[in-house]
């Protein structure tokens, strides 16, 4: 028994146009089962390798400029470094305290009185007023103003008053004024860092 196409007695054609209708239906179910996903899948991993490309270029380009955030974050230090020796921290307290009395046991007078007033918080600083008392001389004093004036940090005289002094014959005068002096505020998580073992 023959195979029946049902083309039989028909033009050529007829078969070339059943075989491109079966074929472009192949292809048409081709495409959207197969081929149609993986140019979606494809567009994406090109958009995502666009993505990845500009951040390598960004990465680049920061790693050239590096050495320059690096210099500028060395002389941000240098400049915090000066501000807080001007403004020093509250840790830096006993410093200050012992160069004081240095200067005191240095200088042709009596340091009568040093008391460290309490702390008056500002915004980001404390104020730290000092009582002295001193016996002298006019020079003696002056000498001391000035090397006081020295120091790194900030000190203002406040409250001066001069008086005479009798009775003793290396000493003229008696002084009593208030030294205040700025703190820096620390963080509580700076400070607690520091003070951990």
């Amino acid at each position: 028994m023959a195979f029946q196409t049902g083309l039989e007695g028909k033009p050529w054609y007829f078969g070339l146009i059943a075989g491109l209708v079966v074929g472009t239906l192949v292809y048409v179910g081709a495409h959207k089962m197969l081929l149609k996903p993986k140019k979606v899948s494809i567009g994406g991993l090109e958009t995502q390798l666009t993505g990845l490309q500009a951040r390598i270029q960004e990465g680049r380009a920061a790693r050239q400029q590096l050495p320059r955030f690096r210099e500028e974050v060395g002389q941000l230090e240098l400049e915090l470094d000066k501000l807080l020796r001007i403004l020093p921290a509250r840790r830096n307290t006993p410093e200050l305290m012992r160069r004081i009395r240095s200067l005191a046991e240095q200088g042709d007078f009596n340091l009568l009185r040093f008391t460290p007033g309490a702390f008056v918080e500002q915004d980001f600083y404390s104020e730290w007023p000092i009582a002295m008392n001193l016996e002298g001389t006019y020079h003696n004093l002056a000498q001391f103003f000035e090397r006081v004036s020295r120091f790194s940090r900030i000190i203002n005289i406040e409250d001066l008053q001069v008086g005479a002094l009798t009775g003793a014959p290396d000493h003229t005068i008696t002084a009593s004024f208030r030294a205040k002096t700025f703190v820096y505020k620390e963080d509580e998580s700076d400070m607690s860092e520091e003070s951990a073992p």
